[in-house]
């Protein structure tokens, strides 16, 4: 919740001239009852018209300096709200970009949509009500209670003998009301997690005629959050109708007494008027703090969440200069890797080694899980390695700048993205690359044939995950990125699976020839896609089950031989 305040605080200004329009506006609203107790008891008894009307206009401009300084200061309060959280929505993503991996995997993807969504939102409503009927509210009550003294001490003192059991009512309750909502908030990740997940694989749950099956999911978790939702509000929703309890019995009492003291001569009609009037306005204020109360306990769950997010600290640090003199570009000695919350002994990268000097290639192949992107997203320093070393150039990468280090690499995931934007800043994506470097790209992609066919060539728009092109297609634009921007470690992570063999060769050959420089790494299934590699990296289970290039491999790599035979690459 501090570091909420934090953000308020930049609006300090804004903030403070609200409250004392807000705080004026409702100073004049109490004014009202105290004027027409006036005109009832001293005016109307002196029959002279114009003081009635005198004390009429001025009870009307209460009433209207009322609204308009409560819209003003309502506008203001709306206007502090929607510029904290665009503060906080800005400020949580950007953190969430520059988190690593590991953290990501500890918050989890479902949980952080949720805080910069729903949680954000929440915390929004709970700052626009605070500052609109925040100040508002308490100061109906107080100020209420002490015009009230001033009218009538004795029906005053029933009135103030309900306010402890009141509060209590609200302590007690506020005490449970954060750790429930957070609670319902954890079920919405859960949703959040399960929508997302459908609407990825709706095209595979509607081919498989799995739709009931998911609608069954869905509502496993749909009726899981229901009854914490359920938990919460009936928990939290018996404070309304204990306090309208406890304010109906105290007016039941008050009207008794108040006949009894008109009858008695001991008070006059128009104070008992006006009392009655201060005594709405406290009902309605106390019932006003208790939808406070409700916002605030919601809001003050996801500023907590919102907080854990924003304080949570890299693990990603850069570490001081460590360079040896090397002829190699890139080099992994002795790496390990053990992904957070698995046993040390469950490593999935185990004593990883090879160099490749400029201009060389690297071939990576291996059964599914057997570490190949692990590897790759070790050198992106997604994660740090858990034993060993990589480097680049010499250089150790825990001590290069996350930036810099990532801007020397050109890559295309295994399930990687594209946007509902034109082919151009698909490609681009944000670098400012010139049209020049783009084409060539999509030239070296063998990208540009299908391009120049398309409406408007590379301003051809795409339409949301590019369902507009088939997989072939997808392919050569997420590698026509890769090569755009002159990368120095060019990364392919079976990012020709979807290409047929003759343009998979074609592909090969013009990066061969175009890209010189560059350093490659190439993920792949099919051993046609690396075999011309210099190196060939054959993993098996985190292992090197072998390490060469086609030949060597052949000879000495019952694995790597393996799975040439079944490709029918070799003879039996």
């Amino acid at each position: 919740m501090k570091k909420i305040l934090k953000y308020v605080s930049e609006y300090a200004a804004l903030v403070a001239v609200s409250m004392i329009i807000k705080f004026t506006g409702t100073i004049t609203e109490l004014l009202i009852p105290y004027i027409l107790q006036h005109i009832i008891d001293v005016i109307i008894p002196q029959k002279n018209f114009e003081k009635i009307l005198f004390w009429g206009a001025l009870m009307l401009m209460c009433a209207l300096l009322t609204f308009v300084l409560n819209v003003v200061a309502n506008r203001g309060a709306s206007k502090v709200a929607n510029s904290v959280i665009y503060n906080v929505r800005r400020d949580l993503y950007r953190h969430i970009f520059y988190m690593s991996c590991n953290e990501v995997d500890r918050f989890t993807v479902p949980s952080l949509i949720s805080r910069i969504s729903s949680d954000t939102y929440n915390v929004r409503n709970m700052i626009g009500m605070l500052l609109r009927i925040g100040i508002r509210a308490p100061i109906l009550i107080i100020g209420g209670v002490i015009m009230t003294l001033g009218l009538d001490p004795v029906l005053s003192s029933v009135l103030i003998a309900t306010i402890p059991f009141i509060a209590v009512l609200i302590f007690f309750l506020s005490r449970h009301g954060i750790p429930l909502y957070s609670f319902v908030q954890t079920g919405v990740d859960s949703l959040v997690l399960k929508v997302r997940e459908f609407f990825s694989g709706i095209r595979v749950v509607k081919a498989l005629s799995q739709t009931e099956t998911e609608k069954k999911r869905f509502e496993e978790i749909n009726a899981d959050l229901s009854k914490r939702e359920t938990k919460a509000t009936v928990t939290l929703g018996i404070i309304n109708p204990v306090i309208t309890l406890i304010l109906n019995i105290a007016l039941a009492i008050i009207i008794l007494i108040g006949a009894y003291r008109v009858n008695e001569g001991l008070s006059e009609a128009g104070k008992i008027i006006a009392f009655m009037s201060y005594f709405t306005i406290i009902t309605t204020a106390m019932t006003t703090v208790n939808r406070i109360f409700m916002n605030y306990t919601k809001g003050s769950a996801s500023a907590n969440r919102i907080s854990e997010t924003l304080e949570s600290v890299s693990d990603l640090r850069v570490l001081e200069r460590d360079h040896i003199e090397t002829d190699d570009r890139i080099s992994f000695s002795n790496v390990s890797f053990t992904y957070s919350g698995l046993s040390s002994d469950a490593k999935t990268l185990d004593s990883i080694n090879f160099s490749l000097k400029r201009g060389e290639t690297l071939g990576i192949i291996g059964a599914i899980g057997s570490g190949k992107t692990t590897v790759i997203q070790l050198l992106l320093r997604f994660y740090d390695v858990s034993d060993g070393v990589i480097r680049i150039n010499g250089d150790d990468i825990r001590t290069i700048p996350l930036n810099e280090l990532r801007k020397r690499i050109g890559i295309v995931f295994q399930n990687d993205f594209l946007m509902s934007a034109t082919t151009s800043e698909n490609i681009d994506l944000g670098r400012g690359l010139s049209e020049e470097d783009i084409s060539l790209a999509t030239v070296i992609a063998h990208a540009d044939e299908f391009i120049s066919q398309k409406e408007n060539g590379l301003k051809y728009k795409l339409e949301s995950r590019a369902a507009n092109l088939s997989g072939g297609q997808k392919q050569r634009i997420l590698i026509s990125r890769a090569f755009a921007g002159d990368p120095d470690i060019l990364i392919l992570d079976d990012s020709s699976s979807a290409l047929d063999y003759k343009t998979d060769a074609l592909l090969r050959g013009e990066m061969n020839r175009r890209l010189t420089g560059a350093t490659k790494i190439i993920i792949a299934q099919r051993i046609s896609s690396i075999r011309h590699a210099d190196k060939i990296l054959v993993l098996d289970n985190g292992k090197v089950g072998g390490y060469g290039d086609h030949s060597s491999l052949l000879r000495d790599s019952e694995l790597y031989r393996e799975i040439a035979k079944t490709q029918g690459e070799v003879e039996e």
